[in-house]
């Protein structure tokens, strides 16, 4: 199997975040309208449970494939997920490495939470954050779509 070139792997890892962005800005658009309260039609359940997949899905691909694709080309590969969220925040890609830990770790919960009341707030919560995350994801693209034409 060929090895990809740096800039082919950020390409295409690209193309898939924007993917996934897509499908994040269209699940918050159906959501933003719903009122998350003790117990929510089963339409308005499942558009939020979509929600919170690509919520998480989209914060996944961020930090763990964007973020180092980004440092392979900028040949800073290597390192803990604090040292690849550090040199985001370096890049000016981010405004707080706090926001950005606040983010992964709603992410967290999501894996983690299965029913409940927790899952309500949950659903809140990623209504809340979910613009901020489509901010930092712009800006990101952003950074990648300079250094793809440098």
């Amino acid at each position: 199997m060929k090895k990809q070139l740096p800039l082919e792997n950020l390409k295409e890892t690209v193309a898939l975040f924007s993917d996934a962005l897509r499908w994040l800005r269209r699940s918050y658009g159906i959501c933003q309208v719903i009122d998350v309260k003790a117990s929510c039609a089963e339409e308005e359940y499942d558009a939020l449970e979509t929600l919170t997949s690509r919520y998480a899905r989209v914060t996944d691909m961020m930090i763990n494939k964007v973020f180092r694709s980004i440092d392979t080309v900028e040949f800073l590969s290597g390192g803990t997920l604090l040292d690849v969220v550090n040199r985001a925040d370096k890049r000016g890609i981010i405004t707080s490495v706090d926001h950005l830990r606040e983010l992964k770790d709603l992410r967290n919960q999501i894996a983690h939470e299965y029913a409940g009341e927790e899952l309500l707030a949950i659903f809140q919560d990623v209504l809340i954050q979910a613009p901020s995350l489509l901010s930092i994801a712009e800006t990101v693209l952003a950074y990648c779509d300079k250094l793809l034409k440098e």
